[in-house]
């Protein structure tokens, strides 16, 4: 977003729906005069009805005409439903028309409004301006994006509750307390003198007690938030010809990548998302590991590597044959020389060309030393133990029991927010602890105060805006 546009208060238009030809779409303009500007291009089919004497939230039947030409040519049949300063989504004056979803339609009624003064809006501009008009906090307005982005029904859940204020009234409770002391440990510095304590140091501390415990609940929800947000990444390794494109085109129920006797067939990754249980997974087909001279195979497997370090899930597939005579030796060399580095990553060794009769043989293997890791038997090329792969990857990621109204923190910057929070209020109590002055006192509870404060937009600067707000499409 274009930063000298934050505090303008110009009148903006764009088109709310996605770009491409469709059975309608709808252009919003909002900003002083809105409706002024729409009427003048605007005919009725009512007789005599001009949108000047139409009651907010009414939708009116017309057309759209470009009156800067002499013969007034309409350019569609369109709905123009208006919204009054105040009670729009932007708070401002508003019209929203619907139109048919010509691609060449759209741009000809923003093209026609843009030659008589409005500005095309940048990405978020819409929100933006609901933020700044007092509509919703900056933590609401960052829930809208995160609907509009959602792909799955717990995603969804969180965000309309998140914009609903369900997080941002947990963190107002939790700041209005903490200004309630903090106004006593500034009232205490106003009577320095004849030594006086206004703020009871005990409910003090059991106030930040009782608030950490709060936090420290917000922050350990962002592991799931994340996995319900962004998805888990899946990444499918192994030696050449283990089956490892067998198994991704067997997850996706798709032949989406080649199959093929000939090892080093993939020497790219290939990648592929599939919603089980709730939960997005992206899973990644990589290059076989193996030693090579080909250079083209060789980048393919460093990139394998590279998509290690960013999955969440690592599935190894290795051949039946090659594990059955070493047990479980073979895994934890493998575990030792591939995964050691990589931490907080869940590994699962995939046995694949096993028949059922062999499945039992690989149970129990995924101990070594203090090390431990899961183990599976399947076949994927007959969807053998595919089920029991499945069930072993949603175990881990388990969104069913999550009620509509619980806060689960989704993003990184709340985080950040957070734990900076946490970090001031350990320094409160270690100064309480000490016996430390009371305006140095306060200056730790300000910090937590700030730091929260910018969660919700109530501490804020113009480059945060911007980068908030221009992650949203444009027409939002």
């Amino acid at each position: 977003m274009d930063l000298r546009n934050l505090s303008k208060n110009d009148t903006i238009i764009a088109c709310a729906t996605s770009p491409g030809m469709g059975a309608i779409a709808v252009i919003r303009i909002s900003g002083p005069d809105s409706i002024e500007i729409v009427n003048k291009n605007f005919k009725s089919f009512i007789k005599n009805k001009s949108l000047l004497q139409a009651a907010s939230h009414t939708a009116n039947y017309g057309e759209i005409f470009d009156n800067l030409k002499k013969d007034n040519l309409a350019v569609d049949e369109v709905l123009a439903t208006l919204f009054h300063h105040g009670k729009s989504f932007t708070g401002e004056e508003t019209v929203e028309i619907s139109c048919h979803g010509s691609t060449y339609v759209v741009k000809a009624i923003i093209d026609l409004f843009l030659k008589q003064g409005v500005r095309l809006a940048d990405p978020g501009e819409f929100t933006m301006r609901a933020y700044r008009n007092g509509k919703f906090d900056l933590a609401q307005a960052e829930a809208v994006a995160d609907l509009i982005h959602s792909s799955n029904a717990a995603g969804a859940n969180i965000a309309l509750n998140q914009m609903r204020g369900g997080f941002s009234n947990k963190i107002e409770d939790v700041r209005e307390e903490l200004i309630k002391f903090a106004s006593l440990m500034e009232l205490e510095l106003d009577f320095g003198e004849e030594d006086v304590e206004f703020a009871d140091r005990t409910q003090f501390i059991a106030l930040i007690n009782k608030i950490q415990e709060l936090i420290t609940q917000l922050i350990q929800s962002f592991e799931l938030g994340n996995v319900i947000k962004n998805g888990v990444p899946v990444a499918i390794v192994g030696e050449p010809n283990v089956g490892k494109s067998t198994l991704l085109n067997t997850l996706l129920n798709d032949d989406r990548a080649i199959v093929s006797d000939i090892a080093g067939t993939t020497r790219d990754v290939i990648e592929d998302n599939i919603n089980i249980q709730g939960i997005d997974f992206r899973f990644i087909d990589t290059a076989g590991i193996r030693e090579t001279t080909d250079y083209v195979e060789g980048k393919g497997i460093e990139k394998t590597f590279q998509k290690i370090e960013s999955s969440k899930v690592v599935l190894h597939l290795l051949e039946a044959s090659q594990v059955k005579n070493s047990s479980s030796t073979l895994l934890a060399e493998i575990h030792q020389k591939e995964y050691a580095k990589y931490t907080g990553k869940k590994i699962v060794f995939v046995i694949n060309k096993c028949d059922l009769s062999s499945f039992s043989e690989f149970e129990n293997m995924g101990k070594s030393g203090n090390e431990a890791y899961e183990v599976i038997a399947i076949s994927a090329k007959e969807n053998s133990g595919v089920e029991q792969l499945i069930e072993k990857l949603t175990s881990s990621f388990k969104i069913g029991e999550i009620s509509p109204d619980d806060i689960i923190i989704t993003n990184a910057r709340h985080v950040q927010a957070l734990t900076e929070t946490q970090t001031n209020l350990n320094n409160t109590l270690q100064a309480m602890e000490t016996g430390i002055p009371g305006d140095l006192l306060a200056i730790d509870i300000r910090a937590a105060l700030y730091s929260l404060g910018t969660i919700t937009g109530h501490v804020t600067t113009d480059d945060l805006l911007g980068f908030i707000f221009s992650k949203f499409c444009i027409g939002k």
